[in-house]
């Protein structure tokens, strides 16, 4: 079955992180996604974290379902060749510094010009204007503007990061809705195709809740606070007998109920001043307290078994070790065995999210640099002679 973006093309002018991983989600389900790579090597991730037999893990992950093919942009017959490619596709995503297609000549005014139903989706550190636009810009930066760094680590300890590129995989999300928001008014007829201007700091800072009006109207500053959830008790991360963590968020009204008598303290659990979350937390530390002596003495097993009889929310913080061991992750199709150009046998992550009708899939895991050059060119209308003669002048490979 085809999937939901079937017919959908996107190209993707994009390195690292960001652009593609936006890409991904498009070719996950089902749209057409053509990679643009340089000739000096292709996309850097290739050769990022991990590698097998010279390639990066990452790359099959981040680049599956996608086609690659090589063009050199300094060369005008490549922009010709890119100019050709975007006159008939539907989204262009793309992650270099502002003003860098305009320079070649790719810029939104030339482009919109070139096709009016062209979405194109242009992410940035800090977006395409301000006074900040042409500052380089990565995710760890906007996680550092955003805010979310700030609030991240132990309360007497430096901001910490989570471990995986948070700010870039925002904006990417980002950056999908905004794109499909914008093919959906040009499929139906409401309009022509916009530019989606996404920046890494607003991707991060958007998901701060209420961090600026409590600011704003109390003067509160939001501070680190460990594995709890400031404002909201009790939700925290506690350690087991055997030396394990489990984060339990027993914040509701009623759970936090259930939970007081899991762990033997209907005392708490019936005091009026707890019923609901102020109260709660005016005695954050005390309630975080009751819990530490009851988990102290209960092995990880253990508590999740009383809790879940008792219906509290609770999980143990996993390695990779653990997800890929759990049951529920494979059930869920979370783990997918991908085969790679040497024969080897690799599971990577599951496609997210889950839909009923028109599920994503993975049809090929990255391609290797261009891969897809000639098909692609020849699917443009390129005759044989003219993708060899751009092959020998270095416009494309």
């Amino acid at each position: 079955m085809a999937g939901p973006l079937h017919g959908i093309r996107v190209v993707e002018i994009g390195t690292l992180i960001a652009a593609p991983f936006a890409a991904r989600l498009f070719a996950e389900f089902g749209a057409e996604v053509i990679k643009i790579e340089a000739p000096d090597g292709g996309d850097p991730l290739r050769k990022w974290r991990k590698l097998h037999e010279g390639t990066s893990l990452w790359w099959y992950l981040q680049s599956r379902n996608k086609k690659s093919i090589c063009v050199n942009l300094k060369s005008d017959d490549g922009v010709a060749v890119v100019k050709r490619l975007l006159a008939d596709a539907d989204i262009l995503v793309e992650n270099l510094r502002p003003g860098a297609l305009e320079k070649l000549g790719l810029g939104w005014d030339a482009l919109h010009a070139l096709n009016p139903r062209l979405t194109m989706v242009r992410i940035s550190g800090y977006g395409q204007t301000g006074p900040y636009r042409d500052r380089p810009g990565f995710g760890a930066i906007g996680e550092a503007m955003g805010g979310i760094r700030y609030t991240t680590g132990d309360a007497d300890g430096a901001p910490a990061r989570a471990g995986v590129s948070l700010g870039d995989s925002l904006a990417s999300l980002h950056g999908v809705i905004g794109a499909l928001m914008s093919v959906l008014r040009v499929k139906t007829g409401q309009g022509e195709g916009q530019v989606v201007d996404v920046s890494l700091v607003e991707s991060v800072f958007n998901l701060m809740e209420s961090l600026v009006p409590e600011y704003d109207l109390l003067g509160h500053v939001r501070e680190r606070s460990g594995g709890a959830l400031p404002g909201i008790a009790p939700s925290n991360t506690y350690r087991t007998e055997d030396g394990a963590f489990v984060v339990i968020a027993g914040n509701s009204d009623p759970i936090f109920k259930r939970l007081m008598n899991a762990i033997g303290r209907p005392d708490l659990a019936d005091d009026p001043a707890l019923a609901r979350n102020d109260g709660r937390v005016a005695r954050s530390a005390e309630l975080d307290a009751a819990i530490v002596a009851w988990t102290s003495h209960h092995s990880i097993a253990d508590v999740l078994a009383v809790l879940e009889r008792a219906e509290v929310p609770a999980g143990r913080i996993y390695s990779v070790a653990d997800i890929v061991s759990d049951p529920h992750y494979q059930a869920r199709g979370m783990l997918l065995d991908t085969t790679l150009p040497g024969g080897a046998t690799v599971r990577m992550p599951g496609i997210v999210p889950k839909l009923s009708d028109t599920p994503g899939e993975v049809r090929w895991s990255g391609p290797s640099l261009g891969e897809h050059t000639e098909s692609v060119l020849a699917a443009l209308g390129f005759a044989h002679e003219d993708i060899a003669r751009l092959r020998r002048e270095g416009a494309v490979q």
